[in-house]
């Protein structure tokens, strides 16, 4: 292989590789150099001449002139006298003589190994960028096009031919996709394994739903809103907390869009979830009770040292408060970093309650604190919902919760 060919194909696979032009020519200097290195032991009296749109190689071999019978020879660095002359008839002791190496004159086997050499280098370097590209951009929005469909993950394809990974346990539990599909997602993680970069995508992240926020909502994109916290339970509900720099905006009405037109393209992107956009406030008080919302709030008790909150409200708020599956309640706790513990008002003209505690020689403990977790923390409270309610809401068997019932009921007989 000639000079020509071999850098020829080197620029012509660097160039689909996108490797730039400095870094290539130092990534061929660096490859001959070891070549030279493995024939002529060192490569200090050697210069590299490179022009890749040539595709011209030279490498001079710069020797000094000594007597025909020195005391000390080094073939390597020193030339005789006699031999310069061939080269240059006028040549004299002390001068340099530099000589022209032909790539041919290192043997095929160490030009193929050079070549071999070459490829992996680049095959490296492009690792390398493409690690070092997706590691500034963990956290962004991308899109990718899904080309194979796996049991625990989603295999896609960037722009660039690059793939990409969505595991399951990051998706969307209604997500479904197709060959061909355009996803968006975030860029979750970037790891090296086995020597290449593994890029993870999520679409399950709060850090999605604030990035749609911010593709969808320009007061958010400008930094006029700012986003203070996000919590999710994917596909089902978010809570997004909002405060405006703008005392004329309203983050709330400038996040949801006229008739809903900016939440509801980010509703359909995440299949769905129900979004509730909360106005951040200071005021603790004020902030749970927005939290809680669709809930009406009577009252509340915080323990700051318990890291706790117990919150009163009319029995036809207790379920708007808790949520379906306790989703409302679970995503209000996290948003407000404290745990809300939620009690049914007694009315004034209802007949005495018992709290479940008074329970516990005939009830186990642990029975107690679920039926207290959903926010039934009295035996009415408790009757108040139909056996199939109690079965969705909590975590206790049918025959746990008729045994309760049972025993519930016979205080009131």
């Amino acid at each position: 292989m000639d000079n020509l060919n071999l850098i020829e194909s080197f620029a012509e696979f660097a160039k689909f590789k996108n490797i730039d032009r400095p870094t290539m020519m130092r990534i061929l200097e660096d490859v001959f150099r070891t070549m030279i290195r493995k024939k002529y032991v060192t490569d200090e009296n050697f210069d590299v001449i490179i022009n890749v749109d040539k595709g011209d190689l030279e490498i001079w071999h710069f020797r000094e002139i000594v007597e025909d019978n020195p005391e000390e020879f080094d073939e390597n660095k020193q030339i005789k006298l006699t031999d310069a002359k061939k080269i240059e008839t006028d040549f004299e002791v002390g001068e340099e003589v530099a000589e022209e190496i032909k790539l041919e004159d290192f043997g095929r086997r160490l030009v193929m190994t050079a070549r071999q050499t070459l490829i992996q280098k680049v095959k490296d370097l492009e690792k390398d960028i493409l690690y070092q590209k997706y590691k500034d951009l963990v956290g962004e929005i991308i899109s990718g096009e899904v080309y194979q469909i796996l049991g625990k993950e989603i295999l896609l394809i960037d722009a660039d031919g690059n793939e990409l990974v969505l595991p399951k346990s990051e998706q969307i539990g209604k997500d479904r996709f197709r060959k061909g599909d355009n996803v968006r997602a975030i860029v979750h993680k970037v790891d090296m394994q086995n020597g290449a970069p593994r890029i993870v995508l999520s679409r399950t992240s709060p850090i999605f739903l604030e990035r749609l926020f911010e593709s969808e909502v320009p007061e958010v994109f400008d930094g006029l809103i700012q986003i203070k916290k996000v919590v999710r339970e994917p596909g089902e509900r978010a809570k997004v907390a909002v405060e405006s720099f703008d005392d004329r905006i309203d983050p709330v009405g400038a996040c949801v869009g006229m008739k809903g037109s900016r939440i509801h393209s980010i509703v359909r992107e995440l299949n769905n979830e129900n979004i509730d956009v909360i106005n951040f406030t200071d005021n603790q008080e004020l902030f749970i009770a927005r939290a809680l919302s669709p809930a009406k709030i009577s009252s509340m008790k915080i323990d700051a040292s318990e890291g706790r909150v117990s919150v009163y409200l009319k029995p036809d708020q207790v379920s708007l408060a808790i949520g379906r599956g306790g989703q409302n309640i679970k995503l209000a706790s996290r948003l407000v970093g404290l745990e809300i513990d939620v009690f049914r008002e007694l009315e004034e003209y209802e007949e005495e309650d018992v709290v479940l505690d008074e329970f516990s020689d005939e009830i186990d403990e642990w029975i107690i604190e679920e039926l207290k977790r959903v926010g039934l923390d009295t035996a009415k409270s408790v009757l108040a919902v139909s056996k199939d309610d109690l079965l969705r809401r909590t975590e206790l068997e049918e025959e746990t919760i008729d045994d309760v019932i049972s025993i519930l009921r016979q205080e009131f007989e």
